[in-house]
């Protein structure tokens, strides 16, 4: 009876609301992306009726959350995490490869892609060293413990060629500025990847070296009255960018891939390449605006039913929003998204345990990453890296990470009242 009244009146339902409208609507935009007039939605034959296995296999995962005791989640962080990691260890070994990355373990059709599930074992885990007792973030040891928590799925992701999904880890880089570390690492992170792009950009870095140079002259100077340690921290950053700067050409040429490479050259010139490495940004815009201002309706998108956009039922769903809804439903789309972003921090803020909230700002940071860097990448702002779009796009490991991730948290919001302080 008790765990019936949890489920039913302490869950936050707004948020509930929220996840089941992004869900159905995604699985109708999933039929409309691969519309075929002599298959019904439910068929298994097609993505839709697989995407309808999954959602149910979701709420099978709903219940088995809401009725876990609790506690479970803290005390077993690690296991979790462990177990997660394991998995990863063995994709490149024994996985499979699809679409050009061995990410998948399984037999035959059916497969997992552990990388999703990672991303909640990564929050668990470090919601658990962060709200340990006695933990600060700024003590030197302790946010080396908890770096070495992000990197290791970080690297484990990178054998497997994942470049996009290994990026999304470095959004809890956020996490730890929210509980008490240093901005410093932030700006420096910024400042290397904004330094990165202008390097491809700007033939001379010797203007970049001398723009390096003021900025680091201005501080020191503006900050002469500090400690020598905080000189000693700026020099170290601007050392850091001055790196950057000699090794982009290497990271280039030897680290990213020839498909990586050519993605990034068309991103800094969208027209340098239509036909190849930009075809799927350059199709997908053409899609997305034409749609106009209302869309041409459901399952009407001409652009969709000539196959223009390719994927895009998974990482360019976004398209198939914009040409059958147009401007009205990718206004609506986005919203809501960012209603959800909101309504999940609001529910980080209100926790009352350390781990509860470290863990409800890995999941606001996580959909943030997903929702930009998606959207992002479909109207050619970013880099086309594989990043599918929450509860939107197809793919079962993806819905199953992200639900996993969402409904712990409002599992732990209904407990909130059962704990005695804030951490």
């Amino acid at each position: 009876m008790r765990q019936q009244e949890i489920i039913t009146h302490k869950i936050d339902w707004l948020t509930v609301l929220l996840y089941a409208t992004m869900v159905i609507w995604g699985w109708l935009n999933i039929y409309s992306a691969t519309f075929d007039e002599s298959q019904s939605i439910f068929s298994m034959d097609i993505n839709s009726g697989k995407q309808m296995f999954f959602m149910m296999i979701s709420l099978g995962l709903i219940l088995a959350i809401l009725i876990i005791d609790v506690r479970f989640y803290e005390t077993f962080a690690y296991v979790i995490y462990g177990a997660i990691m394991f998995l990863l260890l063995l994709v490149p070994i024994i996985g499979k490869e699809v679409g050009g990355n061995r990410a998948w373990l399984g037999v035959g059709s059916f497969g997992i892609q552990p990388s999703e599930f990672a991303k909640f074992a990564t929050a668990l885990a470090l919601a658990k060293l962060i709200g340990s007792v006695g933990f600060k973030m700024d003590n030197l040891r302790n946010q080396l413990m908890a770096f070495g928590l992000l990197l290791l799925p970080i690297g484990l992701i990178l054998l497997q060629k994942d470049y996009g999904t290994a990026m999304v880890f470095t959004v809890f880089i956020l996490v730890f500025y929210r509980e008490g570390m240093s901005p410093f690492l932030l700006l420096v992170g910024l400042g290397v990847a904004v330094i990165f792009i202008l390097t491809l950009l700007i033939e001379n870095n010797w203007y970049l070296f001398g723009a390096i140079g003021v900025v680091w002259a201005l501080v020191i100077w503006f900050n002469r009255r500090k400690k020598m340690k905080r000189h000693l921290f700026v020099t170290a950053g601007a050392l850091v960018l001055v790196v950057t700067i000699v090794s982009v050409e290497f990271i280039f040429e030897n680290l990213l891939e020839p498909h990586h490479q050519k993605r990034v050259m068309v991103l800094l010139d969208p027209d340098s390449d239509r036909m190849g490495a930009g075809y799927h940004v350059y199709q997908s815009k053409v899609a997305i605006g034409s749609g106009g201002f209302s869309g041409k309706g459901f399952l009407q998108g001409t652009q969709t039913k000539l196959k223009f956009v390719p994927e895009q039922f998974t990482d360019f769903i976004f398209c198939t929003i914009g040409e059958e809804h147009g401007w009205i439903g990718s206004l609506l789309m986005i919203g809501i998204f960012i209603g959800l972003l909101m309504r999940v921090i609001f529910l980080a803020e209100r926790q009352k345990s350390r781990f509860s909230r470290v863990y409800g700002y890995s999941v606001a940071c996580i959909f943030f990453f997903h929702f930009a860097t998606n959207i992002a990448m479909t109207i050619g702002l970013f880099p086309v890296i594989g990043i599918p779009l929450p509860f939107f796009s197809y793919g079962g490991s993806s819905l199953l990470g992200f639900t996993v991730l969402l409904f712990i948290l409002l599992k732990l919001d209904a407990h909130r009242m059962n704990v005695l302080h804030r951490g």
